[in-house]
Parts: C-alpha cells; sequence; structure tokens
C-alpha cells in the first residue's frame, strides 16, 4: 500500500490508507486509544478500539505505520480521523525527551533548543519558520531571474578577503595562507565587467567578528545581486524595492499556514521606501533622541531609534539610510566628487540593518588610491584589479543577510533562532 501524507487523508474518505510518521500524542482511555500522527504535512487523528498490545512502553516521537480507514470526523487537526486497524513500530525513542516538542511552544531557553536542535527543529513552529525561510530564498530567486539576473556560484576560498581588516578566518590551503571569503564581492564585479551585466548569488560567508549578540553570526547566508550600467545607487535602491515587494507577497500568498502557526502577519513594504542621508539620521537623533555622541554611523541603538522615528513619521517599518562617509564603507565603494561621502545605503528594518549596498568604483586609477588610503597592498589584488583594465562599466549591488530578514520578519528574539545550525564563538556543533 503507498504512503499518502496526512494533508492529503480528504480526498481518500471511505478509503483504506497507509501513514507513517512520529506519534505526536497519544491518549488512552477505556474503550478507545488516540493516537494523533505527524507528518512533514501536518497531523491526523487514528483511533484504536481499545488498549491494543502496542500501546505498552509507546513514547511520544516514536516512528510508526498505521493502516486504517479514512473517516469523517470533527477534531482539531482537520475534518478526517483514521480508524485505525494495525500500527507497526517502526522506530522506537531511545530515551525520554530532552524537551517537549508537541505543545503550542518550545518552553526552553536559546541554549537547550540549540543543544538539541534536530529535536527541536521537530516543533511546527520551528518548521514554519524554516518554510518561510526557503519560500524567502525562492522568491529572491523568481525575482532576479525574471529581472535577466544570472545565478552564479562563486568560490568560498580566497586569497584575499573583500572587506579588509581582521574580521576574517585564516586556513592552510596546501601551505599557502587562505581565507574563507567574508563576501562574494569581488567575484559579483569581475561577472558583470565579463559582460554578464546582472548577476546574483546566494551563499555562505564568514565573518570572524568578535560578537556575541542576538544579531550576529560568524556563518551566515548571503543574498547579493550586483547589476552593471547603473546611473547611481538609488537605481540599485529602486531594484530592491522591488523585489522587496515582489518577495513579501509571495511569503503572504503562499505562507498563510506558517504565518499562522507563528501567531504573526506578514509585513508590507511600502512602493518606496524613506531615504535618508548619514547626516540628516544623526540630526534627527541628536534633536529628538539626544543622541549627540555619533558622528558618520549609527549604533545599534541608533538603528532602532531611527526606524521608530521613520515608523511615526512616514508609517514605513524601512528606512534606506545612504550617503555614509567613506570611512566608514569598503575601499571599492564610489565616493561623490570633492566629498568624503559615498554613492552607498544601508536598509534599516524594524531596526535592524538587514541590507548593505552602493554604486562601485569602475576606474582602476581610483581603486588603487582607495586600497592605498585603506592600508591595503594592492599587489594582493592583482586578479581583481587586472578585471578594470579591459573596460567596466558603471555597477553597483547589494547584499540581504537572510538569517536576519528571517528574524525582523518574524520577530524572533535572537538571529540564531533563524540560523537551521547556526555557528558563532561558542558553537561548532551540532
Amino acid at each position: 500500500m503507498m504512503r499518502i501524507l496526512s494533508s492529503n487523508l480528504k480526498n481518500n474518505i471511505g478509503e483504506s490508507v497507509l501513514v507513517k510518521g512520529w506519534v505526536h500524542r497519544i491518549r488512552i482511555l477505556k474503550s478507545v486509544t488516540f493516537i494523533i500522527l505527524r507528518d512533514r504535512s501536518g497531523c491526523v487523528q487514528c483511533v484504536f478500539e481499545g488498549k491494543p498490545e502496542w500501546t505498552k512502553g509507546l513514547k511520544i516521537e516514536t516512528v510508526v505505520a498505521i493502516e486504517g480507514l479514512v473517516c469523517t470526523s470533527n477534531n482539531q487537526y482537520q475534518s478526517v480521523e483514521i480508524q485505525g486497524k494495525t500500527l507497526e513500530i517502526q522506530n522506537e525513542v531511545a530515551e525520554d525527551l530532552p524537551i517537549q516538542i508537541n505543545g503550542d511552544h518550545l518552553e526552553v531557553n536559546l541554549e537547550t533548543i540549540l543543544n538539541n536542535r534536530v529535536l527541536a527543529l521537530r516543533h511546527f513552529q520551528n518548521q514554519a519558520i524554516f518554510k518561510l525561510q526557503a519560500l524567502i530564498v525562492a522568491a529572491f530567486r523568481q525575482f532576479l531571474e525574471a529581472n535577466d539576473f544570472l545565478e552564479m556560484f562563486t568560490p568560498k576560498i580566497v586569497k584575499e578577503g573583500a572587506e579588509g581588516g581582521a574580521e576574517i578566518f585564516k586556513l592552510n590551503y596546501f601551505g599557502e595562507t587562505a581565507y574563507l571569503a567574508q563576501s562574494p564581492q569581488f567575484y559579483k564585479q569581475m561577472m558583470v565587467i565579463a559582460g554578464f551585466e546582472r548577476v546574483f548569488e546566494v551563499g555562505s560567508v564568514y565573518r570572524a567578528e568578535q560578537h556575541s549578540t542576538n544579531r550576529h553570526l560568524n556563518e551566515y547566508v548571503s543574498m547579493d545581486f550586483e547589476m552593471g550600467f547603473i546611473e547611481d545607487e538609488y537605481e540599485v535602491m529602486a531594484m530592491e524595492e522591488k523585489l522587496l515587494k515582489f518577495m513579501f507577497q509571495t511569503l503572504a500568498e503562499k505562507g498563510k499556514t506558517q504565518f499562522e502557526a507563528l501567531g504573526i502577519q506578514c509585513p508590507v513594504v511600502p512602493d518606496i521606501i524613506p531615504k535618508l542621508k548619514m547626516k540628516e539620521a544623526i540630526e534627527i537623533l541628536k534633536t529628538h533622541y539626544q543622541r549627540h555622541e555619533l558622528d558618520g554611523d549609527l549604533d545599534p541603538q541608533g538603528e532602532r531609534e531611527i526606524s521608530a522615528y521613520v515608523k511615526t513619521k512616514y508609517g514605513s517599518e524601512f528606512v534606506f539610510i545612504t550617503h555614509y562617509p567613506k570611512q566608514k564603507r569598503p575601499m571599492y565603494t564610489k565616493c561623490y566628487d570633492e566629498s568624503d561621502e559615498t554613492h552607498s545605503f544601508d536598509l534599516l528594518f524594524r531596526g535592524l540593518e538587514i541590507t548593505t549596498g552602493g554604486q562601485r568604483i569602475n576606474e582602476k586609477d581610483i581603486l588603487i588610491e582607495r586600497m592605498v588610503a585603506k592600508g591595503l597592498d594592492p599587489t594582493l589584488y592583482s586578479s581583481y584589479l587586472e578585471a578594470f583594465k579591459y573596460g567596466a562599466p558603471a555597477h553597483g549591488g547589494l547584499a540581504i543577510g537572510l538569517e536576519r530578514l528571517t528574524a525582523q520578519i518574524m520577530d524572533l528574539s535572537n538571529v540564531r533562532l533563524a540560523s537551521l545550525f547556526p555557528r558563532d564563538q561558542q558553537r561548532l556543533l551540532p
């Protein structure tokens, strides 16, 4: 007999079926036994007469196969149930569960969740998080492919870091020093210069940041795109506005069940996201929040405060901060003429930076000047600089942190909850 998923049983009323999954709940009465079976699609109530022999010692999360007759019903799981005939135990639970995963919420702390990650991922709310996350990535790809972007796959072992600085993981590459990629930035630019014009990537990046906060990971998934022949960074921002609009509409349409499981609603992206220059944001923080110590950048508190201001004034949970000073941006960021300001931006969503982007330098000599000014040795970036010898169009792009975006959409208290198997300073397992 072919296995049927619990979500499809309504199409098999009056038929004998085989279902397989985990024992989600057990209720044994004098004359009847109820087994709630859970599979990847949901739960189904299975009813057995009396107390079958297999009820002795049967534990929650045991893997079972049940055969029975599908009947209409009125229960909390769905409009049908299975009148059980047989139950086969396919794999028993070896020991008592360290966490209860069949309640409405996981009533345990973050460390316990992560230390028991595979078991915790069986909880329906955790599954909802990662089903929505998969939708985010699918919508990201769908939109960009529809707008003539080509997906690329770049190396994660590199000779030099794209961002420079000390926040980079070093490794031994057959006797030669190499690093884990901080970003696909150089390769994105080279692909644009190579003539593909529009490219994107979804891939892991690595930052050796000495942070143990609820917003930082040392390995995360970056969703990047780069586009050529742009006028300026505002064209990149306009593309992101359309991208986010499509992504969130896709989530609202295809993720209804998951949002209901989490007890939240999908946020709404405005057609035009408000934009503030960094200097304007600093003045707002000084005037409205008495933050006089900030200069040229926002700290986490400043991000939350400026987002609260924008939400009150414009009704938007998103805000672009633009014109960062060149001291705060990577060496490849294009500067405004006669100014320390750059053609760059961050996108804040609900008080947290989820996107960094901007227009890039496309002239080799200027790029070398910026490298030197940043204390970098241009000879170490020769293969990158080589690409700019042969005609590089004006170009720009951005990177979106998948886990941060997921956490903000779903109002999660810690970005680790939006990572299947998070990597931070303390965690290499599971």
